[in-house]
This record gives structure tokens, C-alpha cells and sequence, in this order.
């Protein structure tokens, strides 16, 4: 069997320093250490750092006030920040950078009296937490559809501007912004699209993939933003099957048994450990493999803790 695998994939820079906060607060401090929502949204990595001693949270109301709270790489509402704040815990925060750079995009132009559009899925945690940079009387509409660009009404339409979630689809976003641009010409945001570099390099090298196999498999969970997007990257490049799969375990080796060849990436969220169990399991149901690399781009980037 033919095995491609995606170069980049796996952690992104802003996963690899959310999790390192993490485990340095966990050996400075000790357990417990409380975090508000999941770290990062991969099952096994969640359950790696409660087995060290990290305990997940919703609310902060449910922390301990004699233990840090971390705050995850999706970002918090500045009413989070504020009521730790008066709760007097002690928080850290590991928000991704490029995720405060679109916070940050927020505040701008609240500042400067504009109409903001954002662009992501309402319920996802980073785009609450976008959300909540401002305050309600905010004029901020959230979209995630080109249906909803087509039918959005502003009334400022000489002061808006738009950012969006870091982890959505490169391709429908652009259209997207591209509507906006035709419907509303002054509008402003960053100059490159909020979507992370990782994001793009993990969904370009799963479009490079499938012109070698239509048989994907992604390695991610399923509430990943970044790695169902990946799914969909490969369905729309013409794959004839994409898994989502959280492991091999959840594979449909019945099926892969008739392929000749896979293609294989993983989320910005996925621990390269998967990979490799992935490899090793293909290792041992088929005696010929031949390993490939598809690479688009080399990632060296890393940020500050």
C-alpha cells in the first residue's frame, strides 16, 4: 500500500505553546490546575493533561480560588478577564497570538466607531470570545455563510470592517470576503485574512494529497474546528473518502483493506504520536508500504510562552 502523508500537519505554534503553558504551570505550581474550556480541542490530548493534573472548566465560578486558571488558546471574553479580576485568581493566559491579533483588530475598531463583521461559527469558543472584546453596544454582526454576506444590512457602510475565526475554511471564507468587499467597497480589515497560517498550510497539503490518493484519513476530533474543515478540504478536492477519525481505532478497515493507497494529515490539535500509531497499525495488516511525503511548505515558526 501507498501511504502519502501531508507535510505540514499536527500541532500548529500556538497549540504547542497553549499546552507547554500548561505542563510549566502543572510542574511550577503543581496539580491542580484549573482550565477554563479545553486547552485545544483533541480528545487525547485533554486527557493527557488531566492525567497530569489539569482539570477542565466551564465556568470560572467553579475554579479554585487557591490554584491558577489558565485560559485557553481560543481566547476569552474581556468579561472573563474582568471577573477573575474581581475574584482575585490568579490567571495565565494562553490564548493563541494570532487570535489576540484579531482581538486586538476588535477593539480597534470598536474604538473607531465602526460596524464589525465577524466571520465564524457563533457557538465556536474563539469567535465568543472575539465577540466579547466589546461591549454590547457594540454595532457587530457575526456571519459564517456567503448567504449571510449577500443578505447582511448595514447601516455605516463608510466605517466597517470585518475579521475573521482563525481556524475556518481558506476557500469559503475568501468568498465570503470577497462579497463583502463587492457589497460594502470601504470596508477594512487586516491585510492578509484572519485565517492562521497553519489553517492554510494544512489545508493546502490535504489538496495536494488527494491529487496522489482519493482516500484521506484526518486525525482530529470531532468538535476540532480545523480538522473538520480539513475533511471538507478533501471532499471538495475531489476525494472519494475522508475520515475524521480521533484514532485508528475508529478507522473503517474493512473499507481501507480494498484501497491500493491513503492519504494521511492531521489537525493543527492532533499530537504527532497519532500519526505514528496510525503507521504502526498500517505496518501491521499490510506487509508492502511504501511511505511518501507530500510536502507544500516548511513550518519553523514558534511562539514566545
Amino acid at each position: 500500500m501507498d501511504i502519502y502523508l501531508a507535510e505540514p500537519r499536527g500541532f500548529c505554534a500556538g497549540v504547542r505553546r497553549a499546552i507547554a503553558i500548561v505542563e510549566n504551570a502543572l510542574e511550577q505550581y503543581g496539580a491542580p490546575i484549573y482550565i477554563r474550556h479545553e486547552i485545544v480541542h483533541n480528545k487525547h490530548v485533554i486527557e493527557d493533561l488531566k492525567q497530569k493534573g489539569a482539570v477542565f472548566i466551564e465556568d470560572i465560578l467553579d475554579a479554585d480560588p487557591k490554584r491558577p486558571l489558565i485560559f485557553s488558546a481560543h481566547g476569552v471574553s474581556q468579561e472573563v478577564k474582568d471577573k477573575s479580576r474581581e475574584l482575585g485568581l490568579f490567571t495565565i493566559d494562553a490564548t493563541c497570538p494570532l487570535v489576540e491579533k484579531v482581538h486586538r483588530q476588535v477593539r480597534k475598531f470598536f474604538e473607531q466607531n465602526f460596524e464589525i463583521i465577524v466571520i465564524g461559527k457563533k457557538e465556536h469558543p474563539e469567535i465568543v470570545g472575539t465577540v466579547g472584546q466589546v461591549g454590547e453596544s457594540a454595532k457587530l454582526h457575526v456571519i459564517y455563510s456567503l448567504e449571510e454576506a449577500k443578505s447582511l444590512e448595514i447601516k455605516d457602510t463608510e466605517h466597517v470592517g470585518f475579521v475573521t475565526q482563525t481556524t475556518l475554511s481558506t476557500d469559503d471564507t475568501l468568498e465570503i470576503i470577497h462579497c463583502l468587499k463587492e457589497r460594502f467597497p470601504k470596508i477594512q480589515g487586516l491585510p492578509k485574512a484572519d485565517i492562521c497560517y497553519a489553517t492554510t498550510n494544512r489545508q493546502t497539503a490535504v489538496k495536494e494529497l488527494v491529487k496522489h490518493t482519493p482516500n484521506i484519513v484526518i486525525l482530529g476530533s470531532k468538535n476540532s474546528s480545523n480538522s473538520r474543515h480539513l475533511q471538507e478540504t478533501a471532499l471538495k478536492a475531489g476525494a472519494q473518502n475522508a475520515w475524521l477519525a480521533d484514532d485508528a481505532s475508529e478507522l473503517d478497515w474493512e473499507k481501507i483493506n480494498t484501497f491500493s493507497s491513503i492519504g494521511i494529515s492531521a489537525g493543527a490539535s492532533a499530537p504527532e504520536y497519532l500519526v505514528e500509531d496510525l503507521l504502526k497499525e498500517l505496518a501491521k495488516r499490510y506487509h508492502n508500504i511504501n511511505k511518501k511525503y507530500v510536502t507544500v511548505v516548511k513550518e519553523n515558526i514558534n511562539f514566545k510562552l
